[in-house]
């Protein structure tokens, strides 16, 4: 997961992004809560990602809530 989110204080005023994009990991995470699946995610919101890519949001999201 840590290869697949980043924060970067250049990029979205340091809000956690999905790697080598502008796509914040709450941006994913509110169409995943939405209940749309993965697939339909990369498909028709954001073509750029991977599953994995968000597999990773929703983990990166479980870490830092559980700490």
């Amino acid at each position: 997961m840590k290869d697949r989110i980043e924060v970067n204080s250049e990029i979205h005023f340091g809000k956690p992004c999905v790697t080598g994009t502008r796509i914040p990991v709450i941006d994913v995470l509110d169409i995943v809560a939405e209940g749309i699946p993965f697939e339909k995610i990369v498909e028709d919101y954001y073509p750029d990602l991977e599953i994995e890519d968000i597999r990773a949001c929703v983990n990166y999201a479980i870490e830092v809530t559980s700490a």
